[in-house]
């Protein structure tokens, strides 16, 4: 399918692998040109090989902290080196972010706090103040935010991401209504649990704590999905083509769960 956005601009954080690399890659797919952004330089490079590989699209690979005001004032500065791009000129916007450490609330002081909520909520809300005007007076914007489906079902273990994820979700939801007549839409995608690097290191670790061996713990996991498997991050990466769509232009301030069935509510 034609999603009719070929020729746009994006603009996607955390993408050197894993579900933001999806994204990016189901976007030049499409025929986005991309701005993406990672820490490590080495795998961001490789990715941009990769995906400058897949078509006719311009790759431009931001080694940057994106909650930092001077990461953030680079990824937005690359994107005049996009075709008819200027600084913050974006057409969509993809925000992502590792998730904070679980633990109990006991635990956590003031500077962890700070940290989820600067990755998790505040940075992707100054990446909209930097790129939303621009999107309305083009009068064509598309914003997806990578949460998790802690947003609907929260974990006790996860109080960090609870709390600096939902408060995102929240200012979205008022956002999105105020923005959605002038043609940009803002969505959040919750992935469930899907087969990435992350996935793999937590698995380990989550069988050393519970003593158990890892292919028993593993079992155990996709017990609990009625898919009885884990996600492919292509199938995330499509979702989030699809959110950016010409074709989704109607949906907005919505919240796409994609876990395999596991969320075991109606809505």
């Amino acid at each position: 399918m034609d999603l009719g956005i070929s020729g746009k601009r994006a603009l996607v954080c955390a993408a050197s692998k894993g579900l933001g690399y999806a994204c990016a890659q189901a976007l030049a797919r499409a025929g986005v040109h991309l701005v993406i952004v990672a820490r490590n330089e080495p795998p961001l490079q490789a990715a941009a090989g990769h995906l400058r590989s897949l078509g006719p699209v311009s790759v431009e690979a931001v080694a940057a902290d994106i909650t930092t005001p001077e990461g953030r004032a680079d990824a937005l500065a690359a994107a005049a080196r996009l075709p008819g791009g200027a600084r913050g000129e974006f057409d969509i916007l993809v925000t992502n972010a590792g998730g904070p450490p679980a633990g109990d609330f006991r635990d956590w002081d003031d500077a962890a706090w700070h940290r989820a909520l600067d990755a998790n909520m505040l940075t992707p809300i100054a990446l909209m103040r930097e790129t939303l005007d621009g999107m309305m007076s083009r009068g064509w914007g598309r914003i997806c935010n990578i949460t998790s489906t802690a947003v609907k079902a929260p974990s006790p273990y996860l109080g960090l991401s609870n709390g600096a994820r939902s408060g995102l979700t929240g200012f979205v939801a008022g956002l999105a209504r105020q923005v959605a007549g002038s043609g940009v839409t803002i969505n959040n995608l919750l992935p469930g649990t899907f087969d990435t690097d992350r996935l793999r290191s937590n698995l380990a670790a989550g069988a050393a704590q519970a003593a158990m061996e890892l292919e028993a713990y593993i079992a155990k996991r996709l017990d609990a999905i009625p898919a009885r498997r884990f996600g492919h991050a292509e199938e995330f990466g499509a979702a989030c083509a699809f959110l950016c769509s010409r074709q989704a232009a109607y949906i907005t301030a919505q919240n796409l769960l994609i876990d395999g069935g596991a969320y075991p509510g109606t809505l």
